[in-house]
Order: structure tokens, then C-alpha cells, then sequence
């Protein structure tokens, strides 16, 4: 039997897995400039957490997750979303009394949602998010954006939009509430079946459907920025005044809702604008979340983050054509002709590695031409030539590939011949 890959994942080669560790790299680098701390959770979770911290009405819960029963009988699901894990741990260890506030965090990692495989979607997909915990300061929610969108720029991405809005405190959204059953009630035998559950459960979740987000109820629907409260309205001024003073545009759309229940005044989308990338051009989403703490079981503490896909932003780096900076080749192959030779091989490509370089040699016992060879499609920066005459006379014979010139180097040296050329 011939084994596949299941439905929805992929396998990350090498030549490609680069890419990724490149990426990875540079978001780390970023989180700690910013004084971003990584956590890691486990890959699963009990069910309620995700049944609490993301919403029961909400796709996810309802469509698409991965959930089981252990040998024990307890209902666990893989982790759709970062969020409500870190919270959890959050949580569990107090991080709430640490004296250094607001708690910031950075996670990348594996997630899983049961939904339709397509371009740059998974369902086993890695998403990197951050999440800041502990601050009601509207200029948190401008650093968090920020943070995003300098990710982004430094893989080298233009064609961005940030769009933002705000769904308001819990009195703004109480009525915003109402104004939306009124408006759909009436007629919500239209609208798909979701739809007309969520309308008394959270009908803020029907602006968010796929299904029906093209019927003429939702371009008519209740704007939630003419419910904000004054107190909503001067967090959000803030939040839009901080952007302006960091250089980074935005657009301001109030029928941007995201698709989790535990979002409240700020939300945000980064999108790419880049020609042939897709009709779904979301790259990354995030937005404030000040209940979702107390729900998973901790004091009032607010916090807000966002949460981005590496497959789709390596999507958006392929749309606009952009290469990232990935080393390939190797520093140096060691070609070895004659048994003495080959042994000595052995020690001289330690030797290398140990000094910091990528050294390989030949293991199929190729004739000097196959090892040549070799080394050319390792796209090698420099071949050791290694013979027994050589040895005997304690000198090394080095190519450099890229301009066929040669060099007789005594063997003590090489290290230090190569490092130079290298540098």
C-alpha cells in the first residue's frame, strides 16, 4: 500500500523549509526588539476552552475543529487558534501578578481547522501571533499593529492594506445588539441557517458569514461605529491618532467584525493588494479581547494580538514576486582520491564544520569526477582537493567554483584560507 499525505497538509522540503526557518527568524528577531517573550502550549487542549475562549457560535467551533475523546474520556481538540491556549497559560501560572506589566508574548506553531483546502489554506496550517496582556492603553494596540505590519515590510511586502475598526465597549455592543436583531429579524428566513441561530446568540457573528455576505441585509446592516459610547469613540480616536503619528496608513471599516467572539473595540486586518494573489486577501487579523481573561477563569485583565499564517504570507512574498535571502550551497566539499585520503577526509570535514562552516564529502565512493559533480549540484562555494600525493606532502588543492581558479594550500592553513575567502 502506498501511503499519502492526508487531505489539507503538506510536506515542508528541504529547499523550501528555508524559507520558513528565514521567516521565522525574522519575526523572533522583531518580537524581541519589541520585548516579545515566546511561549509554547501544547498541540491540544481540553474542548471547553475553545468552547469559552472562542465562542460556540463562532465557524471554528461550530465547523472546524479536530476534536476527540482520550483513553479516559475527556473531549480534547487540537488547537484551532493561539489565543485562548496562551490565555489558558496565562491563567494557569498567574503570569497576572508578575510585576512586569503588560505580559508580552509571541507564539509560532501548528494549527488545525477542519475547512476546504485551497490556495495558501491548510488544515494543518503554522500560524505566529503575539498577544499582550495587561495594558488598556490604546497606544498597545498601535504597538501590536505596528509590530505586524514591520514583519511584513521587512520580508519586503508593498502592496498592503490595514484596515481597523472598533466594536466598542460592552454597553456600545449591547446596542449595536439590538439594533441588529431589529434590523434582521424581520427577515431572517433569508439568510442560511447559521445565520438565523446566531441572530439571538450573537448576531454581530452574522456580518461575519460567508455564505450570505453578498445579500442586500448586510449592506444595510446597522453600523457599529453609530453605537459607540464617548468613551468607546475617544479610545478608538486614540487608537487611529497613534497610527497617524507611526507613519502607518489605514482604512476604517465598520463592517469589519472578525470571526471570534471574544474580539471588543479595536480589531484590524492586514490585506495584500497585490495583483493574482487571490480573492481571499487577508494576511494577518487581530483585535482587543478585554473579557476573555475573566471567561477563561482569571481577574479582569485586558489584552489584545493578532494572529498570521506563514503559508499565506509566503503566498503574498510569491504574488509580488519577492525572493527571500535564504543561504544555499555549502562552504566547501572535500574531494578525497585514495584510501589514505578518504580517511583524512573524514577528519578534515569535522574539522571544518567545527570552525563554523557547512563542509560535506563523497559517501558513495564516486570516482574524483562524480565527486565534482557533487559538489556542483551542492552548489559549493570552494572543493578541497585531497589526494595521497598531496597528503604525503601536507598540502591541500582548493577550487574555487565560482571562477575555476585553484590554489595550493598547505593543510594547516585551510581553515583559515577558506574563512578569509568565505568572509
Amino acid at each position: 500500500m502506498a501511503f499519502q499525505i492526508p487531505r489539507g497538509t503538506q510536506d515542508i522540503l528541504p529547499g523550501q523549509v528555508e524559507k520558513w526557518q528565514y521567516i521565522e527568524k525574522i519575526a523572533r528577531d522583531i518580537c524581541e526588539r519589541y520585548n516579545y517573550h515566546e511561549i509554547r502550549t501544547p498541540i491540544f487542549e481540553h474542548t471547553e476552552l475553545f468552547l469559552r475562549g472562542v465562542g460556540d457560535t463562532t465557524d471554528i467551533v461550530q465547523k472546524e475543529m479536530y476534536t476527540f475523546e482520550d483513553k479516559g474520556g475527556r473531549s480534547l481538540t487540537l488547537r484551532p487558534e493561539g489565543t485562548a491556549p496562551v490565555v489558558r497559560s496565562f491563567v494557569e501560572h498567574k503570569m497576572y501578578g508578575d510585576p512586569n506589566q503588560p505580559v508580552k508574548l509571541y507564539y509560532i506553531g501548528p494549527m488545525f481547522r477542519y475547512e476546504r483546502p485551497q490556495a495558501g489554506r491548510f488544515r494543518q496550517f503554522v500560524q505566529f501571533g503575539v498577544e499582550a496582556l495587561g495594558s488598556n492603553d490604546p497606544a498597545m494596540d498601535a504597538e501590536v499593529i505596528a509590530l505586524a505590519m514591520e514583519l511584513y515590510q521587512t520580508l519586503g511586502l508593498k502592496q498592503l492594506k490595514l484596515v481597523i475598526n472598533s466594536l466598542g465597549d460592552a454597553e456600545s455592543r449591547k446596542a449595536h445588539r439590538q439594533a441588529l436583531i431589529d434590523h434582521f429579524q424581520s427577515r431572517i428566513h433569508e439568510l442560511c441557517e447559521d445565520c438565523q441561530v446566531r441572530l439571538e446568540k450573537n448576531p454581530l457573528r452574522i456580518l461575519d458569514c460567508k455564505k450570505d455576505r453578498d445579500h442586500e441585509l448586510m449592506a444595510t446592516a446597522p453600523s457599529i461605529l453609530d453605537y459607540l459610547n464617548e468613551e468607546s469613540r475617544q479610545y478608538f480616536e486614540k487608537v487611529k491618532s497613534y497610527l497617524t503619528k507611526l507613519g502607518i496608513p489605514f482604512e476604517v471599516d465598520a463592517r469589519l467584525v472578525r470571526g471570534l467572539d471574544y474580539y471588543n473595540h479595536t480589531t484590524f486586518e492586514i490585506m495584500s493588494d497585490a495583483e493574482g494573489f487571490g480573492a481571499i486577501t487577508t494576511l494577518c487579523g487581530g483585535g482587543r479581547y478585554n473579557g476573555l481573561v475573566q471567561e477563561i477563569g482569571g481577574p479582569e485583565t485586558p489584552g489584545i494580538g493578532f494572529a498570521l499564517s506563514i503559508e499565506r504570507l509566503l503566498a503574498a512574498l510569491a504574488a509580488e514576486g519577492i525572493a527571500l535571502p535564504v543561504r544555499e550551497g555549502i562552504d566547501c566539499y572535500v574531494v578525497a582520491v585514495g584510501e589514505k585520503a578518504k580517511g583524512e577526509s573524514v577528519l578534515l570535514v569535522n574539522q571544518l564544520r567545527k570552525a563554523g562552516m557547512i563542509a560535506d564529502k563523497d559517501y558513495q565512493d564516486r570516482k574524483v569526477k562524480g565527486q565534482l559533480k557533487a559538489a556542483d549540484r551542492l552548489n559549493a562555494k570552494f572543493v578541497a582537493i585531497l589526494g595521497d600525493d598531496e597528503l604525503a606532502k601536507n598540502v591541500i588543492n582548493i577550487k574555487e567554483m565560482s571562477t575555476g581558479e585553484q590554489t595550493e594550500v598547505p593543510l594547516p592553513s585551510l581553515i583559515d584560507f577558506l574563512k578569509e575567502r568565505l568572509a
